[in-house]
């Protein structure tokens, strides 16, 4: 009789164990659905949440490095981020082929997933879509390949409320005329065709739209927007955009766009004239940090810092220990402080 009843329980077991991992497939996701309302990011039910978080590197680089792995994503969470931005390179994408870079992506979005972690994901490319001329050849793509990347995703992470935002294109610029041209309207044309081929197959993600001049000029959102409800803005103020004093220039050129929607500045961050990775754009010092995460704060503004690797720049640790550069040890106090509001 003992031995029916032990066997009973087993089977009952292996049922319930079943049983769960069925409704664990099925639920991809545990973190509330993200949605846009006025000028807010809102979570199911309305609540209002301001996302601040980290940008990784690239996932194919972390594979690369041995790094893309949970310790990553646990270290990101003790920094104090609440979100996640993986850029994904064109050049990458083809190397790894749709597939296997999937699986990539879909280990990242368990890793944050489990540690209460939201995900933009980022077409990381920098150019002129229209003339298909682009900075560097690791940021080359057509068209064809850009819409084809979204209805991948947008289909393969239906339903999937970790992974928030889809960001439609890093970083548009025609480099001063060296990438061709493009007008706003040309450029508002490609983007409302994104997001109908991302809505059509399925994704609630909101898109986040940027503008010309490597993504910092929000200025002709606000004539002409996109025709398309429910997403987002992008702004990259990185400090040598413009010259001190920031904050009017900021209000400007992106800063009144976040008084009638959501503003999401996906790259912000510095380093010393003499630090490792030192580049024009981004160099500068605390009062840059300071100035950029006060004026995010007093207007509602989200932002995730570029970037958590110990070898591109500006670099937020140096070494896989996690040692804080000079902007890592400012933005992981930055972040920390909001757990304590």
């Amino acid at each position: 009789m003992m031995r029916i009843r032990t066997t009973l329980q087993i089977t009952l077991l292996c049922l319930l164990f079943l049983t769960a991992r069925i409704s664990f497939a099925q639920t991809p996701s545990s973190l509330p659905l993200i949605s846009v309302q006025g000028n807010k990011f809102v979570t199911t039910g309305g609540k209002t949440i301001v996302f601040r978080g980290l940008d990784t590197s690239d996932p194919d680089k972390l594979q690369r490095d041995g790094h893309w792995n949970k310790e990553y994503f646990e270290v990101m969470k003790s920094w104090g981020a609440n979100v996640v931005r993986f850029p994904v390179h064109p050049n990458a994408w083809r190397k790894q082929g749709p597939e296997n870079y999937i699986k990539l992506l879909d280990q990242g979005v368990q890793w944050a997933t489990e540690l209460g972690l939201y995900v933009i994901i980022d077409w990381h490319s920098i150019g002129n879509l229209r003339s298909e001329l682009y900075q560097n050849q690791m940021y080359e793509t057509t068209k064809k390949e850009t819409l084809e990347f979204w209805r991948i995703l947008a289909k393969h992470y239906k339903g999937n409320t970790t992974v928030a935002m889809f960001e439609l294109f890093n970083e548009p610029t025609v480099m001063g005329g060296q990438a061709g041209t493009c007008t706003w309207p040309q450029w508002k044309e490609l983007v409302e065709e994104m997001i109908v081929v991302i809505r059509a197959n399925g994704s609630q993600a909101v898109p986040l739209v940027a503008g010309f001049n490597w993504a910092y000029d929000l200025t002709p959102v606000n004539q002409d927007p996109i025709n398309a409800p429910g997403i987002a803005y992008v702004s990259h103020p990185y400090p040598m955009k413009r010259e001190k004093p920031w904050e009017p220039q900021w209000a400007l050129d992106w800063g009144n766009v976040a008084k009638k929607y959501p503003v999401i500045l996906t790259e912000i961050g510095f380093c010393g004239p003499d630090d490792k990775g030192a580049h024009v754009p981004v160099i500068s010092d605390e009062s840059y940090g300071d100035a950029i995460t006060k004026y995010a704060d007093a207007n509602g503004i989200s932002y995730t810092v570029w970037v958590f690797d110990p070898q591109w720049a500006p670099m937020l640790f140096s070494d896989w220990k996690f040692t804080p550069t000079r902007q890592g040890r400012y933005f992981k106090a930055a972040l920390q402080k909001y757990r304590k509001q």
